[in-house]
Protein backbone atom coordinates (compact mmCIF):
# COMPACT_ATOMS: atom_id res chain seq x y z
CA UNK A 1 0.00 0.00 0.00
CA UNK A 2 1.60 3.32 -0.47
CA UNK A 3 2.46 5.34 2.35
CA UNK A 4 0.91 8.92 1.96
CA UNK A 5 1.73 12.08 3.69
CA UNK A 6 -0.89 14.36 5.75
CA UNK A 7 -0.67 17.87 7.23
CA UNK A 8 -2.09 19.38 10.73
CA UNK A 9 -2.34 23.02 11.36
CA UNK A 10 -4.11 24.50 14.50
CA UNK A 11 -5.04 27.63 15.84
CA UNK A 12 -6.63 27.96 19.41
CA UNK A 13 -9.45 30.04 18.47
CA UNK A 14 -11.73 30.87 15.15
CA UNK A 15 -10.48 34.55 14.95
CA UNK A 16 -6.95 33.33 14.60
CA UNK A 17 -6.20 32.08 10.69
CA UNK A 18 -4.25 29.26 9.71
CA UNK A 19 -2.57 30.80 6.82
CA UNK A 20 1.00 30.78 7.56
CA UNK A 21 1.40 27.06 8.18
CA UNK A 22 -1.34 26.16 5.41
CA UNK A 23 1.05 27.98 3.18
CA UNK A 24 4.45 26.30 4.80
CA UNK A 25 2.65 23.16 4.09
CA UNK A 26 1.87 24.44 0.36
CA UNK A 27 5.91 25.01 0.33
CA UNK A 28 6.49 21.50 0.27
CA UNK A 29 3.81 20.16 -2.07
CA UNK A 30 0.81 19.88 0.12
CA UNK A 31 -2.60 19.89 -1.39
CA UNK A 32 -5.82 21.30 0.17
CA UNK A 33 -7.02 17.75 0.16
CA UNK A 34 -3.90 16.54 2.34
CA UNK A 35 -4.69 19.53 5.36
CA UNK A 36 -6.48 18.83 7.97
CA UNK A 37 -7.24 21.49 10.35
CA UNK A 38 -8.57 22.58 13.82
CA UNK A 39 -9.56 26.39 15.15
CA UNK A 40 -9.53 24.92 19.10
CA UNK A 41 -7.77 25.11 22.01
CA UNK A 42 -4.80 23.30 22.03
CA UNK A 43 -4.97 21.93 26.32
CA UNK A 44 -6.46 18.13 25.01
CA UNK A 45 -6.42 16.51 21.96
CA UNK A 46 -10.53 16.60 21.63
CA UNK A 47 -10.37 18.00 18.16
CA UNK A 48 -12.89 16.76 15.39
CA UNK A 49 -10.09 17.38 12.52
CA UNK A 50 -6.68 15.83 14.48
CA UNK A 51 -9.08 12.67 15.72
CA UNK A 52 -10.24 12.16 12.25
CA UNK A 53 -6.55 12.17 11.05
CA UNK A 54 -5.22 9.85 14.08
CA UNK A 55 -7.74 7.44 14.18
CA UNK A 56 -9.16 7.31 10.53
CA UNK A 57 -6.34 8.92 8.18
CA UNK A 58 -3.45 7.90 8.95
CA UNK A 59 -1.69 4.69 8.79
CA UNK A 60 1.33 2.36 8.85
CA UNK A 61 3.55 3.70 6.74
CA UNK A 62 2.84 7.28 6.17
CA UNK A 63 4.02 10.20 7.36
CA UNK A 64 2.31 13.41 9.48
CA UNK A 65 3.61 17.03 8.88
CA UNK A 66 2.62 19.79 11.75
CA UNK A 67 4.30 23.17 11.90
CA UNK A 68 5.39 23.04 15.32
CA UNK A 69 5.06 20.34 18.25
CA UNK A 70 2.48 22.81 20.24
CA UNK A 71 0.02 22.20 17.22
CA UNK A 72 -0.66 18.87 18.26
CA UNK A 73 -1.14 19.79 22.04
CA UNK A 74 0.18 22.62 24.41
CA UNK A 75 0.27 19.10 27.13
CA UNK A 76 3.75 17.55 27.42
CA UNK A 77 2.61 14.61 28.50
CA UNK A 78 -0.01 14.47 25.35
CA UNK A 79 2.96 15.35 22.83
CA UNK A 80 5.21 12.53 24.40
CA UNK A 81 1.84 10.44 24.23
CA UNK A 82 1.12 11.12 20.77
CA UNK A 83 4.87 11.05 19.27
CA UNK A 84 5.14 7.31 20.90
CA UNK A 85 2.05 6.58 19.44
CA UNK A 86 2.82 7.46 16.33
CA UNK A 87 6.33 5.78 16.74
CA UNK A 88 4.71 2.23 17.61
CA UNK A 89 2.46 2.71 15.41
CA UNK A 90 4.73 3.30 12.42
CA UNK A 91 3.71 6.49 11.51
CA UNK A 92 6.84 9.19 11.08
CA UNK A 93 6.13 12.35 12.55
CA UNK A 94 7.90 15.55 10.77
CA UNK A 95 7.95 18.74 12.69
CA UNK A 96 9.05 22.17 10.56
CA UNK A 97 10.64 24.04 13.44
CA UNK A 98 12.74 20.71 14.12
CA UNK A 99 14.54 20.52 11.11
CA UNK A 100 16.22 17.14 12.63
CA UNK A 101 12.82 15.58 12.22
CA UNK A 102 12.94 16.02 8.47
CA UNK A 103 16.26 14.87 7.62
CA UNK A 104 16.13 10.72 6.39
CA UNK A 105 19.12 8.91 8.87
CA UNK A 106 21.73 6.67 7.47
CA UNK A 107 20.94 2.74 8.07
CA UNK A 108 22.21 1.86 11.61
CA UNK A 109 21.84 5.31 13.01
CA UNK A 110 18.54 5.64 13.68
CA UNK A 111 19.41 5.40 17.41
CA UNK A 112 21.45 8.97 17.08
CA UNK A 113 18.46 11.04 15.87
CA UNK A 114 16.47 9.30 18.26
CA UNK A 115 18.68 10.55 20.82
CA UNK A 116 18.64 14.71 19.70
CA UNK A 117 14.96 14.43 18.57
CA UNK A 118 13.92 12.88 22.09
CA UNK A 119 15.56 16.08 24.04
CA UNK A 120 14.56 18.46 21.73
CA UNK A 121 10.97 17.13 22.41
CA UNK A 122 11.69 17.68 25.74
CA UNK A 123 12.63 21.12 25.75
CA UNK A 124 9.78 22.02 23.46
CA UNK A 125 7.24 20.11 25.05
CA UNK A 126 8.54 21.95 28.24
CA UNK A 127 8.19 25.16 26.91
CA UNK A 128 4.38 24.54 25.32
CA UNK A 129 3.30 23.94 28.49
CA UNK A 130 4.63 26.46 30.64
CA UNK A 131 3.03 29.18 27.66
CA UNK A 132 -0.09 27.54 28.44
CA UNK A 133 -0.08 27.90 32.09
CA UNK A 134 1.65 31.49 31.56
CA UNK A 135 -1.27 32.52 29.20
CA UNK A 136 -4.27 31.60 31.81
CA UNK A 137 -2.06 33.37 34.31
CA UNK A 138 -2.11 36.32 32.76
CA UNK A 139 -5.56 36.06 31.35
CA UNK A 140 -7.26 35.10 35.20
CA UNK A 141 -4.81 38.51 36.33
CA UNK A 142 -6.67 40.13 33.83
CA UNK A 143 -10.12 39.77 34.27
CA UNK A 144 -9.23 39.79 38.59
CA UNK A 145 -7.92 43.43 37.84
CA UNK A 146 -10.86 44.61 35.43
CA UNK A 147 -13.17 43.33 38.27
CA UNK A 148 -11.51 45.08 40.79
CA UNK A 149 -12.03 48.49 38.62
CA UNK A 150 -15.82 47.87 38.10
CA UNK A 151 -15.32 46.71 34.37
CA UNK A 152 -17.78 44.77 32.99
CA UNK A 153 -16.68 41.77 31.46
CA UNK A 154 -18.20 40.10 28.10
CA UNK A 155 -20.45 42.27 25.52
CA UNK A 156 -21.60 45.62 26.49
CA UNK A 157 -25.15 45.79 28.09
CA UNK A 158 -27.48 46.88 24.98
CA UNK A 159 -29.08 50.27 25.97
CA UNK A 160 -32.75 51.30 24.70
CA UNK A 161 -32.16 54.14 22.09
CA UNK A 162 -33.70 57.36 22.90
CA UNK A 163 -36.31 57.26 20.09
CA UNK A 164 -37.48 53.63 21.50
CA UNK A 165 -40.84 54.60 23.24
CA UNK A 166 -42.16 57.03 20.01
CA UNK A 167 -41.43 54.39 17.64
CA UNK A 168 -42.65 51.56 19.54
CA UNK A 169 -45.85 53.09 20.34
CA UNK A 170 -46.53 53.43 16.50
CA UNK A 171 -45.53 49.93 16.08
CA UNK A 172 -48.14 48.53 18.58
CA UNK A 173 -50.61 50.68 17.19
CA UNK A 174 -49.76 48.87 14.01
CA UNK A 175 -48.50 51.77 12.23
CA UNK A 176 -45.30 50.23 11.32
CA UNK A 177 -44.34 46.49 11.31
CA UNK A 178 -41.61 45.49 13.73
CA UNK A 179 -39.07 45.40 10.96
CA UNK A 180 -39.71 48.52 10.36
CA UNK A 181 -39.53 49.26 14.37
CA UNK A 182 -36.27 47.81 14.18
CA UNK A 183 -34.71 49.30 11.12
CA UNK A 184 -35.58 53.10 12.88
CA UNK A 185 -34.09 51.86 16.48
CA UNK A 186 -31.25 50.08 14.95
CA UNK A 187 -31.93 47.53 17.15
CA UNK A 188 -31.14 43.67 16.09
CA UNK A 189 -34.77 41.47 16.37
CA UNK A 190 -33.05 39.67 19.56
CA UNK A 191 -32.53 42.77 21.54
CA UNK A 192 -35.85 44.14 20.06
CA UNK A 193 -38.01 41.50 21.61
CA UNK A 194 -35.75 41.30 24.51
CA UNK A 195 -36.88 45.27 25.61
CA UNK A 196 -40.66 44.32 24.57
CA UNK A 197 -40.36 41.08 27.06
CA UNK A 198 -38.92 43.59 30.00
CA UNK A 199 -41.61 45.79 29.54
CA UNK A 200 -44.19 43.23 29.75
CA UNK A 201 -42.85 41.90 32.88
CA UNK A 202 -42.28 45.19 34.62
Amino acid sequence: MESRTFYYARVSSQEQNLDRQIEAFKAMGATERDIVTDKQSGKDLERAGYMALRTTLLRRGDTLVVKSLDRLSRNKADIKNELQYYRDNGIRVKVLDLPTTLMDCPEGQEWVMDMVNNILIEVLGTIAQQERVTTRQRQAEGIKAAKSKGKHLGRPKAVKPDNWEAVTQRWRAGEITAVEAMRQTGLKRGTFYAFVKQEKMA
